[in-house]
């Protein structure tokens, strides 16, 4: 008997409508030619000229912003390598909360430099093995770029030195305005242990109209509705958190009433008044005076509450009212009836305030230290979409003061980090053997995509641009190395030392003159004709962690694209095709 040999690969093995890319159709360079597909598409975000993105997702919302982590979310990728891509920036996201667009910019130009080498003829274990050692050498190296750090977690000039450059990124010329309003509201959240710092306590209420210059912080919760009953006021109050409908109970089945005469049908409400007035009675001899409603209020209870002085505002969201329970510290309660005392929250103060035309209700802990305390941004602005990407920018900044109180070293911004990372990585290069020294000097060449992409976005030569800031850099790297050789020769002869003495001090004095150095970075407000400036001098400093985690996930992301070489593709489950898009949603 004769073994069968199937014509087609997978023949009889898997079922029906398996698909398979191997090497030698080419997967791994059309899982590249994804992977940089995507990003070029947040390549031109970078950055505070960045340029902004029209996404329209399936339920027909329009996104405008030039955040990378909004846009990648919105976007249904489906291709498996790109998604590698997509969750390395999620990743991004969930631990700093800020510079997911470098992880994407990163990854995209080291496979594209990893192309180059596939076409030389390298293997991809190779390049696999050289981006390893780089990437272990440029965390090193990253260690020692480090200019300042914050001091004084407390002081809202020291946190201003990490939120301007990351907000700057994002909403460009409003960083004076917003970096002082993000300060001051976690400067009022932040525990006595900063690391127990939770995000979650920094809330932002969008009101439309004004400018952004008359958003303020207000400390406490914000909701943008007023109280539902008469009372608005409430000083010293006790809190009862309800989720359940404050109304009569409402029966299962339907029954028919019959009525033979008026006094019947006078009497026929009165048991179920009652019966909700001493529950609402209830409420009131507990001591509370302001309770807040997760679902419906009925008209006759609200009548009953309005009648017994009783505060009464609804909070629809299930997250909201999970938040407001955690400020004022009550339970909430399934039933309606008169909660436990260790139920019942406390608050110094609700109020309704007038923002704009807009009445909101300010829930406020004024000097109670037993309960957690919220503070919220209140942002003004002209169009929805503008909110919306403030919003996003104050999000950046809360999630790196978080970060700040993990690491709080500083390293210099404008591309002048990654600059530096260039010429150390090639020099070690020079020193490595093998085949991986050629993926080690591509894995260098990728770094220069940072601060090309933010010239491009400012309109400046680029190529100029960076000839210029190797020209600085490498000025730095010979001094580095001349005085290491100074130091050595100093050892062996002392006498000639002092016999050039007065020689050295004008070198010194002459090398202390000579500028730039190796801070130096992109002028993307084009304020000097060179185009580079002094990244330290102008206050432009990113976080040393976070650009730690981009390099780390960058690398690792493109790694594991280049270690696939094979992508076995199942047939979709059957079942009704679901509804496209509108093909015409561009006409009027």
């Amino acid at each position: 008997m004769s073994l069968s040999i199937p014509n087609a690969p997978y023949q009889g093995l898997f079922k029906q409508g398996y698909q398979s890319h191997d090497s030698e159709d080419g997967a791994i360079l059309r899982n590249i030619e994804a992977c940089r597909t995507i990003a070029q598409t947040t390549q031109t975000s970078l950055g505070p000229y960045g340029r902004n993105k029209i996404v329209i997702n399936h339920l027909q919302k329009m996104i405008l912003t030039s955040d990378a982590a909004t846009i990648l979310r919105e976007l249904d990728v489906v291709h498996p390598a790109a998604k590698l891509l997509v969750m390395a920036s999620q990743q991004q996201e969930a631990e700093m909360g800020d510079a997911t667009n470098m992880v994407i910019i990163l990854a995209g130009e080291l496979l594209k430099k990893a192309e180059d080498l596939l076409r030389m003829g390298l293997k991809t274990s190779d390049i696999v093995q050289g981006y390893e050692k780089a990437q272990n050498f440029a965390l090193k190296c990253l260690e020692d770029l480090e200019v300042d750090r914050l001091r004084e977690l407390r002081s809202a000039t020291e946190l201003g030195k990490a939120l301007r450059t990351v907000i700057g990124s994002k909403q460009s010329g409003s960083e004076d305005i917003l970096a002082p309003l993000v300060a001051e509201a976690v400067l009022a959240v932040l525990p006595k242990n900063p690391a127990n710092f939770n995000v979650d306590n920094v809330r932002v209420v969008k009101i439309m109209g004004g400018s952004l210059e008359q958003s303020r912080v207000v400390k406490g919760m914000v909701f943008g509705r007023q109280p539902d009953g008469s009372i608005k006021k409430a000083k010293k109050a006790k809190v009862g958190v309800f989720s359940c409908p404050i109304d009569t109970s409402q029966t299962e089945t339907k029954g028919t009433v019959l009525l033979k005469n008026a006094q019947e049908m006078l009497d026929f409400t009165t048991g179920e008044e009652s019966n909700l007035e001493s529950a609402i009675k209830e409420l009131y001899d507990s001591g509370l005076r302001v309770v807040v409603a997760g679902s419906t209020v009925g008209e006759l209870a609200m009548h009953f509450l309005n009648r017994y002085n009783i505060l009464v505002i609804k909070v629809l969201s299930k997250f909201e009212l999970r938040r407001l329970c955690r400020v004022v510290g009550a339970t909430p309660l399934a039933r309606l009836g008169a909660p436990m005392p260790d139920e019942m929250g406390t608050v110094d103060i609700v109020e309704t305030l007038e923002i704009g035309g807009d009445r909101v209700t300010v829930f406020r802990q004024e000097e109670s230290l037993t309960v957690t305390r919220t503070a919220t941004i209140v942002l003004r602005g002209a169009t929805q979409n503008h909110l919306d990407d403030v919003e996003r920018a104050i999000d950046d900044g809360v999630n790196v003061v978080k970060a700040v109180t993990k690491d709080p070293r500083l390293v210099p911004g404008a591309g002048a980090t990654e600059l530096q990372l260039i010429e150390r990585i090639s020099a070690f290069a020079d020193k490595t053997p093998g085949l991986p020294q050629y993926a080690i000097r591509k894995f260098a060449e990728a770094f220069e995509v940072i601060p090309r992409t933010l010239a491009d976005s400012a309109g400046l030569d680029a190529t100029e641009v960076l000839s210029r800031l190797y020209t600085a850099h490498q000025r730095t790297t010979s001094k580095t190395k001349a005085a290491a050789t100074v130091a050595t020769s100093d050892d062996s002869d002392e006498d000639e030392e002092e016999s050039s003495e007065g020689d050295d001090e004008e070198e010194d004095s002459s090398s202390e003159e000579e500028e730039p150095y190796w801070t130096t970075g992109v002028d993307i407000l084009a304020s000097t004709p060179a185009g580079t400036i002094d990244a330290v001098e102008e206050g432009i400093l990113d976080l040393l962690v976070s650009k730690s985690w981009a390099i780390r996930l960058a690398t690792e992301a493109a790694r594991t694209v280049l270690s696939v070489d094979q992508i076995i593709v199942a047939r979709q489950a059957g079942g009704p095709k679901p509804p496209g898009g509108n093909p015409n949603w561009d006409e009027d």
